[in-house]
């Protein structure tokens, strides 16, 4: 682990940290309720960060109740070519608070400071961007038919594509700032209002995004944001029934409540949820690809990422070579505070999750696979696991099918050459939401990939991703799609009209 003594966090970030951190509700900062606070920690060093208000049921109410009246107001009549111009004005905004927005991710979840920069630059104003450019190509069509009634005349049918409403939007704490971003971009594109509940261990950048959004040209109440518990704000926002649609990021457990919160009024639920991803590697593929495009794929985000290949099937042939690689690598990371430079792997979110990736991996001792590196916590402040990787691990383990959400990898080999064998190892879980396979016979990945039921699989990278790129899960992974033009949908409903003349 590297020497973290000498963090050096910016002025602009200080301030920030010591302002007061109140809810963003009808476009104006208000207290909570219940003037009760979350405390918000460094991961790394466990330090006391700050505090932000803790919203419970009243405030949503209030930040609901503000979101329905904002979506009938002043936001309705904007044309199109206009909400496109703010969604751009606020990418311009992002990019101008590029620096301290990357430092406050770090501060707040604790990921490397390059990851935070990639994550922003490549899919948080890109997705803005890229969603702006929906706002004015959403439209409608009209529809030759004859309806009762129009025997004796003509008749012309027409369809409108309309915002669905108010939208609550519950992000996690694994990429913060990016899910704000991907759950606002395409609601606000549709001409929703969105209320916005960020995880309690990560508020700070969405209350930041906040301060933006109030310089953006967003008329007041069109967005607003409640920071709180899941068990008190979430479910409030969840269960609301003046709320048309949540966007649910998170855990399949979680994923399952707001289904059942979403019966009162039929609310409208998209849900990307988790996931346990299969890697296949054949024999002939690229090993120079293989060994990094692995080791990413599983320890991306210290593995807490829905979309982590945590499960690698590599060919008998090749399974040392490949496994060696990997430990090589994941031996060479060096472990600390995301603010130091050097550092390329950074802590689990908080001691809990920390302590339920430890289970895991005694867990995978007992069960008796292979531990073949890591396996350990590292240093005595922050919360820090070894990259770790287990070999001979067997399809009905628990570190086989259930997600850790940590940085875990779970190796196993195949010899056979039979697609539909190798298919059924790989989809032997209640997710489906990502996979990769690496050949250089592009017949081989192109078959095994068909093969692969998962809502995204990608051929000799992992865990492709682009604004353009429709993402979602299959099975336990979730309902929906985001990104791409099948990320809109959702905040979209149709009307037809018909006229008889």
């Amino acid at each position: 682990m590297s020497d973290d003594q000498n963090i050096n966090i910016s002025d602009e970030a200080k301030n920030f940290l010591n302002s007061d951190h109140q809810l963003l509700i009808n476009g104006s900062w208000v207290k909570s309720k219940s003037s009760e606070k979350i405390s918000v920690y460094d991961p790394a060093s466990e330090d006391l960060l700050t505090e932000v208000d803790s919203g419970n049921s009243e405030d949503i109410d209030a930040a609901v109740a503000s979101a329905r009246k904002a979506l009938t107001g002043e936001w309705s009549k904007i044309p199109s070519h206009d909400r496109a111009s703010i969604l751009n004005g606020l990418a311009d905004q992002i990019e101008s608070k590029f620096d301290i927005l990357s430092e406050l991710e770090v501060l707040d979840n604790g990921m490397p400071l390059p990851l935070a920069q990639y994550s922003i630059a490549s899919h948080g104003t890109t997705l803005l961007r890229y969603y702006a450019s929906w706002a004015n190509k959403i439209h409608g069509s009209t529809i030759p038919v004859s309806p009762g009634g129009a025997m004796n005349g003509e008749s012309i049918t027409y369809t409108r594509r309309e915002p669905i409403g108010v939208v609550g939007a519950i992000i996690p704490w694994n990429s913060p700032l990016i899910f704000a971003i991907l759950k606002l971009a395409p609601a606000l594109a549709a001409g929703c209002t969105v209320v916005l509940k960020p995880a309690e261990l990560t508020p700070l950048t969405a209350l930041y995004l906040g301060e933006l959004i109030q310089n953006s040209g967003i008329p007041k109440g069109v967005v607003n944001i409640v920071t709180g518990y899941g068990e008190t704000a979430g479910a409030a926002l969840a269960h609301h029934p003046d709320v048309d649609k949540i966007t649910f990021t998170g855990s399949t457990e979680v994923g399952k409540k707001i289904v059942e919160a979403s019966i009162g009024n039929l609310k409208k639920v998209t849900l990307e949820l988790g996931g346990k991803n299969p890697v296949i590697v054949f024999p002939d593929a690229d090993l120079e690809k293989v060994i990094p495009g692995a080791a990413r794929a599983c320890f991306f985000l210290q593995g807490q990422n829905c979309m982590a290949g945590t499960r690698l099937f590599v060919h008998e042939d090749i399974y040392e070579a490949v496994i060696n690689g990997v430990k090589e690598m994941a031996e060479a990371f060096t472990i600390g505070h995301g603010l130091i430079p050097t550092n390329d792997f950074g802590p689990l979110i908080s001691e809990v999750q920390k302590n339920r990736v430890l289970d895991y991996i005694q867990i995978g001792k007992e069960e008796g696979a292979d531990l073949i590196t890591g396996g350990e916590s590292v240093g005595e402040k922050g919360h820090f696991v070894q990259p770790t990787i287990f070999g001979n691990v067997q399809g009905d383990m628990r570190i086989a099918k259930e997600e850790i959400f940590g940085p875990v990898l779970c190796a196993q080999s195949f010899s056979s050459d039979d697609f539909e064998i190798i298919a059924k190892r790989a989809n032997d879980t209640n997710y489906g939401l990502s996979g990769s396979v690496w050949s250089q016979d592009i017949s081989t990945a192109h078959k095994m990939a068909m093969l692969i039921d998962a809502g995204q699989v990608s051929i000799n990278c992992h865990a492709a991703v682009d604004p353009a790129i429709p993402f979602g899960g299959n099975k336990q992974s979730g309902w929906g799609r985001e990104f791409g033009q099948e990320g809109l949908e959702p905040y979209l409903k149709t009307k037809a009209t018909t006229v008889i003349f």
